[in-house]
């Protein structure tokens, strides 16, 4: 879904549960629950992956609705992680062309796993950026550093990042732009809000103290949904969009990264809007839930709806609901 300002729809989320609450291995399975574990899926469908990679697919029944979705996870140790994304780091628009994750697939050295990333638009025929995105510790793109509903009133959000620092250690955390000598991390957001009076623009200190940004590779979009094993899914601070036909409540596809306590980072997606039927998808919140009950700390949501996909060794897993995968503004992919 190409990035489009807008009110958004209240997300109900049930936080039942922490991470810390979670019996046995991961991933987790509740006993209490009606679905059924995850199941693991042999290399045979995609061809050879290496021993640190595994694939899963979802029960055929979900959070008590027909699901088709799948998770790729890596562990961190051993797996290389990348990005590739429009190369844009002022958020002046970039001539680069939208790429589709086969195209990535292809141009890459074939990895193992490719899944679309964070939002992105176009207009007058150039491409915008509208997430972060780092490569080998270059930013290509900030998250967007302001939004609005009419174009009159503007907001300052604080977007959400799935970041893989230098040392290696992983986190989801809010992030702010506002020139190449002003980027921050912050380890919680601005409480902006559509109809509320605009926070200040972030800083150094405000809305807490901000780490300088780092990172040897990340990507953005929004809203976080894990931070401390916590369900956080904060999509009104965010100023994200609900006026389009994705919007954090409503079930749909859905495209999301995590990771595990135990350095297993996890992609996620699932596939929506009946094209297998029967199955409408999920809100954030639901994904915040889903990735929670698997065992993931940290995780954020990234852009959903026609953008979502998930390749395995080139393969789609799920049908992608433009009936093709569609050309993108950047790509998370695995070797």
């Amino acid at each position: 879904m190409p990035f489009l300002m807008g009110l958004l729809a209240v997300a109900a989320v049930a936080c039942t549960r922490s991470v810390a609450d979670i019996p046995g291995d991961w991933p987790w399975v509740d006993p209490d629950a009606d679905d059924l574990p995850w199941a693991p899926i042999s290399d045979s469908p995609y061809g050879a992956l290496p021993d640190y990679i595994k694939i899963y697919h979802s029960p055929e029944v979900l959070r008590g609705r027909k699901a088709e979705a799948y998770i790729a996870t890596a562990d961190l140790s051993r797996a290389d992680v990348h990005v590739w994304g429009l190369n844009d780091p002022e958020l002046d628009g970039s001539d680069d062309a939208l790429r589709t994750p086969t195209q990535i697939y292809n141009s890459n050295g074939s990895p193992a796993l490719v899944m679309n990333g964070g939002f992105f638009y176009s207009d007058s025929g150039i491409n915008y950026p509208a997430s972060l995105a780092v490569e080998g510790g270059k930013l290509l793109s900030p998250n967007i550093n302001y939004a609005s509903e009419d174009w009159v009133t503007l907001y300052y959000p604080t977007r959400g990042a799935f970041i893989i620092h230098a040392d290696g250690s992983v986190e989801a955390a809010w992030t702010y732009f506002a020139d190449a000598d002003s980027h921050y991390i912050y380890q919680v957001p601005a409480e902006n809000g559509y109809g509320s009076t605009p926070l200040q623009q972030p800083d150094a200190s405000f809305p807490a103290a901000g780490a300088v940004f780092e990172a040897r590779t990340a990507i953005g979009a929004g809203p976080v949904l894990l931070k401390g094993g916590k369900i956080r899914n904060t999509w009104r601070y965010e100023c994200l969009p609900g006026d389009n036909d994705v919007n954090c409540a409503n079930p749909d596809p859905r495209t999301a990264i995590g990771c595990t306590a135990d350095g297993k980072l996890v992609l996620f997606v699932c596939e929506g809007r009946d094209m297998t039927e029967g199955v409408k998808g999920y809100s954030t919140g639901e994904v915040a839930e889903i990735l929670q009950q698997f065992g993931c700390t940290e995780a954020l949501n990234l852009d959903g709806g026609g953008s979502s996909c998930l390749l395995v060794n080139g393969f789609e897993t799920i049908k992608p609901s433009d009936g093709n995968q569609r050309a993108v503004g950047s790509c998370i992919y695995v070797k």
